[in-house]
């Protein structure tokens, strides 16, 4: 099964765990891009600051999450608000032949970007070949 396959089939499930636990989360909109180093995962998560976002990684999972900021001025109440969930979240299943050991995660302007390497072993490599 091929990567992409195996975060669509993340996706169905995570849906589904949501509607069980009644609970009102963002999903953000993500780009995954593969080439052959590794998988880049871009996640849009606007309003989430460096230290209010989490990510997790074991063998066979990502998981991010983020809590939305709302700075409102001193003394100022909202009285309406179009947003009514503050958390993003979502999760995706790692395929084995990527490193969650050496995940790297960059936060800039709201775009989240997580690079996740494939090991050694499934990465291609040039061929010396040798005239005899």
């Amino acid at each position: 099964m091929t990567t992409t396959q195996e975060v669509t089939k993340r996706e169905s499930a995570e849906v589904e765990a949501r509607t069980r636990e009644n609970e009102l989360v963002l999903v953000p909109a993500v780009d995954i891009f593969e080439n052959a180093d590794g998988i880049t995962v871009q996640a849009e998560m606007p309003g989430v600051s460096k230290d209010r976002l989490n990510i997790q990684a074991d063998r066979n999972n990502l998981l991010i999450e983020g809590d939305v900021a709302i700075d409102m001025p001193a003394g100022i109440e909202a009285l309406y608000a179009d947003m009514q969930a503050t958390k993003y979240r979502r999760s995706f299943t790692l395929s084995a032949e990527l490193e969650a050991e050496r995940i790297e995660a960059n936060l800039r302007d709201g775009l989240l970007t997580v690079r996740i390497p494939k090991r050694a072993e499934f990465r291609p490599r040039k061929i010396e070949v040798r005239a005899t």
